[in-house]
């Protein structure tokens, strides 16, 4: 297609669409507004959280025995 419009080969006016959306853009515009995280994903977070804490204090007293 030309800048203009026309097809480079007969020079008719080109109809310009708009591509139809798919199911995955569908869902991703409901899925932004208003979008929270899954009740498993907080789980996780709420369970990386007390591993790495558990973690840091055996670190923490690691060190101290060998100081």
């Amino acid at each position: 297609m030309r800048p203009d419009g026309t097809c480079p080969t007969c020079g008719r006016p080109l109809e310009v669409r708009q591509p139809l959306p798919t199911a995955a853009a569908e869902a991703a515009d409901e899925d932004t507004v208003g979008a929270k995280a899954p009740w498993h994903f907080k789980v996780l977070l709420v369970a990386l959280v007390v591993y790495l804490t558990c973690r840091g204090v055996q670190g923490v007293d690691l060190i101290a025995r060998h100081l």
